[in-house]
């Protein structure tokens, strides 16, 4: 747990940094800048070791191509219609979908979820109320819950796979992710390098580099194995929220976001209300044992 307790201090920073250092860059771009950069940090180790199964390695990609590729194409492009806090806010559902995906060997499990994915709705429905574009937050909401959903899946199938990968380290398995995550952003990278053009400042050059090799590279390590660590999988969806309240209040406080506080504060709690809703029978026998 302490992994992703590290893991989720360090990502409390990003998105901040997204949605206000790398305004005016293609999304897809940025994407698989920072997914290459990854790629390239944790090469050098990869490389030291023997390759895994061709089975094991085909795996390995297609899970990094959706944890990893298809989840940042569409996180980094919601930041387009939402301010960063929104944005952090909106990951709030995440282990829903842990649980849902959970829970589908077990259908009589789902109502829960369910209804807690409702409650999320809500608490953005609370966010838009007055909001002038409305339209766009919507737009938004539904990338970052697209985004979550890769997430979610990304993390559940880890854990499974590397019980089973005959020997495979993290470091080894995340590269491999990291190269599948990289083939799939790369055709829409060069479609918007095209299109767009991209010419970072230094500044954004630096932030990339922090993006790429630390908040990516290195916490997506630290993030899976500690999933593959915690006990539980309602644990691991706990702990998916940690990130969320530091990274509202730098993107408030540190970057000068503004907000009605009232409403953020009503989104907030109707949003934690779903995750009580959805994490409720593992926080009670936790408590019991």
């Amino acid at each position: 747990m302490l992994l992703l307790l590290i893991t989720s201090c360090i990502w409390a920073f990003s998105f901040g940094l997204i949605g206000n250092r790398l305004q005016g860059l293609d999304t897809a771009v940025v994407s698989c800048v920072r997914l290459a950069l990854s790629l390239l940090a944790f090469l050098p180790f990869a490389c030291r070791s023997a390759a895994p199964r061709p089975m094991t390695a085909i795996r390995l990609l297609l899970l990094g191509a959706v944890q990893f590729g298809l989840m940042y194409l569409l996180y980094i492009a919601s930041f387009r219609y939402l301010p960063s806090h929104t944005v952090a806010l909106f990951t709030i559902t995440t282990p829903i979908y842990v649980a849902l995906l959970d829970n589908l060997r077990t259908p009589r499990g789902l109502p829960r979820p369910l209804l807690a994915a409702l409650l999320a709705v809500l608490g953005a429905a609370i966010v838009k109320w007055r909001m002038p574009h409305g339209e766009r937050l919507w737009l938004g909401f539904a990338l970052v819950q697209g985004s979550n959903l890769c997430f979610a899946i990304g993390q559940l199938f880890y854990r499974r796979m590397m019980r089973s990968a005959g020997g495979v380290s993290d470091h080894q398995a995340m590269t491999w992710m990291y190269a599948g995550a990289v083939m799939v952003t790369l055709p829409f990278a060069i479609q918007g390098w095209q299109a767009k053009g991209f010419a970072p400042s230094r500044d954004q050059i630096l932030v990339l580099l922090y993006l790429g090799v630390v908040a990516s590279g290195v916490c997506f390590w630290l993030w899976n194995a500690g999933a593959r660590r915690v006990r539980h999988a309602g644990t691991l969806a706990v702990m998916n929220n940690v990130k969320i309240p530091l990274g509202m209040a730098i993107s408030l406080l540190l970057f000068g976001e503004h907000a009605d506080p009232r409403r953020l504060a009503l989104a907030c709690a109707v949003m934690l209300l779903a995750v009580l809703v959805c994490e409720w029978p593992t926080l009670r026998s936790s408590g019991a044992t």
